[in-house]
């Protein structure tokens, strides 16, 4: 049975794909935020901590008998992703999902608003950082690219990296089924980052 430590797991892409992993497998789940321990838990699949994720010794600490990790976080986006690569490195978990956003190589077209790019909106450079160390790290990683979150139609597709980004927005439902699906195959997506948005 597979365990999963779930890095952001108050946040609203954290609580999608903990419903969607205790609604569609039978994995183990631990949940680590800053206030993770308030969260009311499934005591027979979860165990809650308290983590701060720029902590790397911390982070090595939780990855005790865990198959796979998935990072949804905001704030000190590189710092986490430093420490959390460093944890992962040398481990027995190989297997990083780490959510970035869409826009950070420049991806978007016009047809879709391409204002949201790097280029011209520098508070996605912390994204881009983030996932510049993931890609140099040797992890299997797959860093997904959502586009705005909604609650709308569940649809979605993928684009890789280099390739024009499809749509505007996604829904966290469609977010979490793919990270469950990233979950349950190491190779699929491995070692790429992808974008995810709802056709248009």
């Amino acid at each position: 049975m597979m365990k999963i430590l779930l890095i952001g797991a108050t946040g609203s892409i954290g609580r999608a794909v903990r419903t969607q992993l205790l609604q569609t497998t039978d994995y183990q789940l631990v949940l680590t935020s800053r206030h993770a321990s308030t969260m009311q838990i499934d005591g027979q699949r979860e165990v809650a901590l308290n983590l701060d994720a720029r902590n790397a010794a911390a982070v090595a600490q939780a990855l005790t008998d865990v198959d796979a990790v998935f990072v949804a976080v905001s704030g000190a986006l590189p710092a986490i992703a430093t420490a959390v690569t460093a944890a992962m490195t040398g481990s027995k978990t190989q297997r990083l999902v780490f959510i970035s956003s869409m826009g950070i190589y420049d991806e978007i077209p016009a047809s879709v608003g391409a204002q949201g790019n790097l280029h011209h909106n520098p508070v996605l450079r912390p994204y881009r950082e983030a996932a510049d160390i993931i890609a140099a790290s040797t992890l299997n990683y797959t860093v997904i690219r959502p586009g705005w979150f909604d609650n709308g139609s569940d649809d979605y597709e993928v684009t890789r990296e280099g390739a024009p980004f499809g749509g505007h927005d996604v829904s966290r439902r469609a977010i979490a089924q793919l990270v469950v699906a990233l979950l349950a195959d190491n190779q699929l997506y491995a070692r790429e980052s992808i974008g995810i948005n709802r056709p248009q």
